[in-house]
């Protein structure tokens, strides 16, 4: 846990191939190194993208300055990842707009785990809406989940609102479905470790619980993922 956050992970997991490539850039120990390293963190699936699209770059183009090469494609990744986070968050802000103008009041957003700047390089996933939304002066208040057991939206999620002055409640995971039934939440956003193609998504434990209730309270509930969290 000295890295988490499914897009931080694999800009961090990019940067270790190339601090591998320092010290031997042979592709049998390229290679070795991507496997050590993939196997540091069995969830989110961002890490083995990033090592795999590395890889692969190197084994098909057999760049003459290998660690130079492989420094040049952590960096893109990065600089994706900015710009991706961004993107959700322009995304994300449109739906917020559309129920502040419909409410014409503050909008209610129910968050689990931890998706923002913290997690990822820049923004977040799915803060990076709220943080954007909030830019705009839209009136917001956030339904932090503790998340337990680590308690990253405790711990994490509410430091991050607090930084960037988003009105914000720490509330118990169980909490969820009560708030949502008594016309306390307008939509739910939510990170990913893990999406498949036909959209189904791993998240921190206690998501589902949370879909479930959005459901049976016809609130809205969306996944912000970059495409390098699509297994």
């Amino acid at each position: 846990m000295q890295v988490r956050g499914a897009p931080l992970i694999g800009v961090t997991a990019a940067y270790g191939l190339y601090l591998a490539s320092k010290r031997d850039n042979s592709l049998e120990y390229l290679f070795n190194s991507g496997e050590i390293l993939k196997q540091t963190r069995p969830t989110a699936v961002n890490l083995s993208w990033a090592i795999d699209k590395i890889l692969s770059e190197i084994n098909i183009n057999k760049p003459k300055n290998i660690t130079e090469t492989i420094l040049k494609l952590a960096n893109q990744i990065r600089e994706n990842d900015i710009n991706s986070c961004s993107a959700i968050g322009e995304n994300g802000l449109s739906l917020i707009e559309k129920i502040y103008e419909k409410k014409k009041s503050t909008v209610n957003i129910l968050t689990h785990c931890n998706a923002g700047w913290l997690a990822t390089v820049d923004w977040g996933t799915a803060l990076s809406p709220i943080f954007k939304a909030n830019n705009k002066k839209i009136p917001i208040h956030v339904w932090v989940d503790e998340t337990r057991p680590r308690n990253q939206g405790a711990s994490l999620t509410a430091y991050e609102l607090a930084c960037e002055g988003v009105p914000h409640t720490v509330v118990v995971d169980n909490a969820g479905g009560h708030l949502m039934q008594n016309g306390f939440v307008d939509v739910v956003i939510v990170g990913s470790d893990r999406t498949t193609r036909k959209g189904d998504v791993c998240n921190k434990i206690g998501t589902y619980l949370k879909a479930l209730a959005a459901y049976e309270n016809s609130i809205p509930f969306y996944v912000a993922l970059p495409f390098s969290t699509i297994d």
